[in-house]
């Protein structure tokens, strides 16, 4: 080799070095100082997630609207002050002004309707119970969504020491391989293979530094932050709700807040069917007033009433027989639709649950290989030095080495995110107590 090759040769380990320390040490400035725990981002999500205060805000429509219901059970008591002036003229008569004064309290009471509004109150609390559980779907979607977010930037960021790891491994590769095909020990193809894998080391570096500040931003967002923050978070990648033993899928649908959304339509649609029917029945109020009236401020002249009014439909063209049929047919739609949903959760739940235990037989499989991985490539480090392997046998070992612990990291994430979605499918709300 010539000392033109050789000057070549030295330029681009120099500039490898300095790229290598430039990533380094940018990567150290670009990492905040808050640390955010698990329970960190639970108590800021469930303060702040505009998905979760939108829910409370349809809890508390449903709670005015049953109260809006109720009040027709109640005397409905209004006031009522008027004043006016007239003026009239004839041919025969000069004009003449009056004047008019009227004031008063009316009254109106339900006494029956065949309990119509008493159906409708009940429907109405039914519906409160479904915004209720509605609320609860909405937490634990919200809960997967930072969840997810939270094992994604501890993914990421246990990933940019991995991929540290292997830019070390590669550039010592690089070094190794420079010096011997300088000596002529290997041929030029290793020279730019181990380049090129010292390239594709750096751009995975990059890569995951990128993916950082994806996750913050998502995780931003779940948390219903306003403002973004980079920040960092802290935990290990150990699940807790793995679930060895398959549990009751039943007995869990039968508890999760989406089945428990459709019950409570379901007999809000029931109390609506017989609001429907106490349509036909008639309809008894009692009315009272009392007033001034006069022409002059303040009236002296007394009057009162009292009386009740029975209302009954004879004839509306089939109105409320065709009321009644329609919420016949939604109470059966709303049936249908609950044993459809019991179904589909409890698919969901063996599909969750099967997905858990492979991702937690795949971790430990994972584990195994790298253990194997990093001793056959201590060995075959040794051999190679040696001169008793190859180098195309060798870079073989490394890639798999190299392989082998992006494998396991994936893998522990993909266990956390199955934990996630196996909770989620549970139904657990936000506070959830385990990971």
């Amino acid at each position: 080799m010539d000392k033109f090759t050789k000057a070549i040769m030295l330029s681009r380990i120099k500039v490898y070095y300095l790229t290598l320390f430039f990533l380094l040490f940018f990567h150290s400035l670009g990492f905040s100082e808050e640390i955010l725990s698990w329970p960190d981002c639970i108590k800021e999500a469930a303060k702040n997630n505009p998905d979760l205060i939108a829910a409370v805000e349809e809890v508390k429509q449903s709670e005015a609207a049953k109260k809006i219901t109720a009040s027709t059970l109640y005397p409905q008591v209004d006031a009522s002050l008027t004043a006016s002036t007239g003026r009239s003229a004839s041919d025969n008569a000069p004009a003449t002004t009056a004047d008019a004064y009227n004031y008063g309290v009316n009254a109106t009471q339900l006494i029956f309707d065949g309990t119509k509004t008493i159906q409708d109150v009940k429907a109405a609390s039914e519906t409160i119970q479904a915004s209720q559980q509605n609320y609860r779907f909405t937490s634990t979607q919200v809960r997967l969504n930072l969840r997810t977010a939270f094992v994604n930037l501890l993914t990421a960021q246990e990933m940019i020491k991995v991929t540290e790891d292997i830019v070390k491994k590669r550039k010592e590769n690089y070094e190794l391989i420079t010096l011997r095909y300088m000596s002529g020990l290997v041929h030029r193809g290793a020279l730019l293979t181990a380049e090129a894998n010292l390239a594709q080391a750096l751009f995975q570096l990059e890569q995951a530094k990128r993916d950082v500040l994806l996750a913050q931003r998502q995780l931003t967002k779940e948390m219903g932050r306003k403002a973004f923050i980079p920040m960092n978070v802290k935990a290990d990648f150990q699940v807790s709700d793995d679930a060895r033993i398959q549990p009751d899928l039943e007995a869990i649908a039968k508890k999760h807040p989406s089945l428990l959304q459709l019950v409570a339509q379901k007999n809000a649609a029931e109390f609506s069917l017989k609001s429907a029917y106490a349509n036909f029945s008639p309809t008894l109020s009692g009315s009272a007033g009392a007033n001034k009236n006069g022409t002059k401020w303040l009236p002296k002249g007394d009057q009162w009433n009292l009386g009740l009014t029975l209302s009954m439909p004879i004839f509306e063209g089939g109105l409320r027989t065709a009321q009644v049929s329609q919420a016949k047919a939604f109470l059966n739609q709303l049936k249908e639709n609950e044993r459809s949903m019991q179904d589909t959760l409890v698919v969901a739940l063996e599909n969750t649950w099967v997905a858990l235990q492979d991702a937690l037989e795949t971790v430990g499989v994972q584990y195994k290989n790298l253990i194997a991985t990093s001793e056959r490539s201590k060995i075959a480090e040794v051999e190679f030095a040696t001169g008793f392997l190859t180098y195309d046998n060798w870079t073989i070992i490394e890639d798999n080495l190299v392989s082998a612990k992006t494998s396991y990291l994936n893998a522990q994430a993909n266990a956390l995110l199955a934990e996630a979605n196996w909770i989620q499918a549970k139904g657990e709300v936000l506070e959830y107590a385990k990971k």
